[in-house]
């Protein structure tokens, strides 16, 4: 490892001027693009060392290209280049090669560069240098396409009891088939690859159909023919193999529970089609309310750079995890390095084995890589501009996604502020008001049955607001009464499943410069004389500690009131993102995220441990500063559910609001408030 360090070229090139245009500024965060793609997958392709073979249709025990991304430049250099007049960084790659065609199969990632000419690599490693296992694998398209076929093998002993109670069937089923979900972790150990699957029947919304059978299929060996179930779960009851299942059914020991064939002329109550009436006459066939700009654009985009009134930022959408901000200004000042979602989590309860075992790492199943496009009129406005994406993820090669990402400008609704100064006499002294207005990043990840809907809001007085919707169908499991302690019944054979949503980021503030401090600021009462009324007491508020919190630099003319206050950290957990709603650490660059990719399927000795970030126990004073924010709510599913989980009351999100920052609110810079 030290003879290929050595080896590998400087990490910059000789800038071209003192002072990069902010175009060429932001370009250092922006994504590979397809060129840059190709010219890695080509270069590595062509390593002989490496041994890899397209991904499409390889065998588990193969070496594979998985996937490919940016790797961002040090923060070093990259302010070096900023703010300094340092060399440019040189872009380089971020590549996931899954190595089954070894003795020891493992998982290994790469930079590779520099682009768009890469002329070598060398290997990355998480922080603490461990490798990765195997076993900790995102799951591939090859890998469900034989899952599929390994199940249809399996389960063919059961083929007239699933023909006789669903009308459905795995083999020669045409339009009549029978699918999966599958839940993770993937077992109860490091080291497994056993997934409970929910078969469900193929039809609209299948997530909301399954059929009342759970498997747990163990597909750990690289040979896919020697997978196999190792249990069942049907209607309550748990049975060893496929043959004893069958036999229970033959001999009448089983009670199956026969479902209702599909509606021929009716909509599917998991369909989108339209059904039932309002109680009142007005029209739902005509359009709603629409956002439009009467006097053209008020944003700016050049390539990846974003500017809106006093906001400036750069923007990415890595495959991996998601929207990524860096460079975020106001008014040419950085008041954020990096702004970064980092990893979404859902945690369910349940009664069948596949909903107790369910707990969802999204960055597990390409969070960022599953952007799809975005409808105008409905998940964007028709005047947004809209941006298309190019992901490597689980492919031979970059893949398009268009509309991706949509970026408009959104009028609230409410004022920004205001103020009618009457005259106590039916008058006035003066109105002055000022339009409220946001400018809105967005992109979605469909991670199979959950939309989340990613936002990022900048308001014109400094403020900036991070937020997510859950909308999609529910993760549902086939009704017992038993279940009815962990959800709701929705439908007739269908429980939704109690679950916790958390979503976790990243924000690495730079307030006034790197050299930052950690502060926390609360209110209390004081009981006190009253100084002009002797005899009376008076309760009075004063600053105290532990409730406001906030990350401070040399900014603004005012002082910030209250004192550092230490806190306690809570004992370890098995996973530590969801034990704190705000954690602050130094920044270091081998702790870039909070997560990974391999998080869902290792999550007994996770290869990123966000808990190794706390116990250092470095100080917060006057230092570079990432503060990791956890949001999230619990959602106990209901009939309103059905067909999809509504974004109002499902959303979640944070501010990073200025403290004495500015001088005043900069939003009086606005040439269009109404006096």
């Amino acid at each position: 490892l030290l003879a290929l360090l050595a080896s590998w070229p400087t990490a910059a090139t000789p800038a071209s001027s003192p002072t990069p245009s902010p175009e060429e500024a932001a370009s250092i965060f922006a994504d590979l693009s397809p060129s840059e793609l190709r010219a890695v997958r080509d270069f590595l392709l062509s390593r002989p060392e490496l041994g890899l073979a397209p991904s499409r249709g390889a065998p588990p025990a193969s070496n594979t290209l998985f996937l490919v991304e940016l790797l961002p430049p040090r923060k070093e250099q990259a302010l070096g280049y900023l703010e300094r007049g340092g060399p440019r960084p040189r872009r380089r790659a971020r590549a996931v090669i899954f190595f089954g065609g070894q003795a020891r199969p493992n998982v290994t990632e790469l930079a590779v560069g520099p682009l768009p000419h890469p002329l070598s690599y060398r290997p990355l490693r998480p922080k603490g240098g461990r490798a990765i296992p195997f076993s900790a694998r995102p799951v591939s398209q090859r890998e469900y396409e034989l899952l599929q076929e390994a199940l249809a093998r399996e389960l063919d002993p059961l083929e007239p009891l699933l023909r006789h109670i669903t009308g459905f069937g795995l083999r020669n089923c045409s339009r009549r088939c029978l699918t999966f979900s599958d839940v993770a972790p993937r077992g109860l150990a490091p080291g497994e690859r056993r997934s409970w699957l929910v078969l469900q029947r193929f039809l609209e919304g299948f997530f909301l159909h399954p059929v009342g059978l759970e498997v747990l299929l163990d597909h750990r060996d690289p040979d896919p023919r020697r997978w196999a179930v190792r249990q069942l779960w049907y209607n309550g009851r748990y049975f060893s193999s496929p043959r004893e299942l069958a036999r229970a059914f033959e001999r009448g020991t089983l009670a199956p529970v026969p479902l209702e064939d599909p509606p021929p002329s009716h909509p599917l109550f998991s369909s989108y089609e339209p059904r039932g009436t309002f109680s009142t006459d007005t029209p739902t066939c005509t359009h709603g309310a629409k956002v439009c700009e009467p006097q053209g654009r008020r944003y700016r985009l050049r390539g990846n750079r974003l500017e809106y009134g006093g906001w400036s930022l750069a923007f990415r959408l890595r495959s991996s995890a998601g929207l990524q901000l860096f460079d975020v200004r106001f008014n040419g000042e950085r008041v954020a390095y990096e702004v970064s979602v980092q990893e979404a989590i859902a945690f369910y309860g349940g009664h069948t084995p596949a909903a107790m075992q369910t707990k969802y790492m999204d960055a597990g199943w390409g969070m960022g890589s599953v952007s799809y496009e975005l409808a105008p009129g409905v998940d964007c406005p028709e005047v947004a501009t809209f941006l298309d994406v190019h992901h490597m993820y689980d492919a031979d090669g970059p893949m398009r996604f268009a509309r991706a990402i949509c970026i408009f400008e959104l009028p609230t609704g409410v004022p920004l502020r205001r103020h009618f100064d009457s005259d106590f006499r039916g008058g006035f002294h003066f109105y002055a008001g000022l339009e409220g207005t946001a400018l809105v990043l967005r992109t979605t990840s469909t991670v199979y049955n959950y939309d989340y809907i990613w936002d990022f809001l900048f308001y014109p007085n400094g403020v900036m607001e991070a937020k997510v919707h859950a909308t999609g169908y529910i993760h549902a499991t086939f009704y017992t009464p038993q279940g009815r302690r962990y959800g709701s019944r929705v439908h007739t054979h269908l429980l939704g499943n109690l679950h916790t949503h958390l979503v976790h980021y990243k924000v690495d503030l730079d307030v006034a410069g790197t050299a930052n401090s950690f502060e926390t600021m609360d209110v209390r009462f004081e009981n006190i004389s009253n100084p002009w009324s002797p005899g009376h007491r008076r309760r009075r508020l004063s600053p105290g500690a532990g409730g406001a919190l906030g990350v401070s630099g040399e900014g603004g003319r005012w002082d910030t009131p209250g004192e550092p206050d230490p806190a306690a950290l809570p004992p370890p957990c098995p996973c530590c993102l969801c034990r704190y709603h705000l954690a602050v650490t130094r920044r270091h660059e081998d702790e870039p995220s909070s997560s990974s990719i391999y998080g869902q399927n290792e999550p007994w000795e996770p290869l990123v441990s966000f808990e190794s970030f706390l116990r250092n126990n470095e100080s917060l004073e006057e230092q570079d500063l990432v503060a990791w924010v956890t949001v999230g709510f619990l959602h106990v599913p209901h009939a309103e559910d059905i067909p999809n989980t509504a974004t109002p009351g499902n959303a979640v999100g944070f501010f990073l609001r200025p403290f004495n920052f500015f001088d005043e609110d900069p939003s009086v810079a606005s040439r269009s408030p109404v006096i």
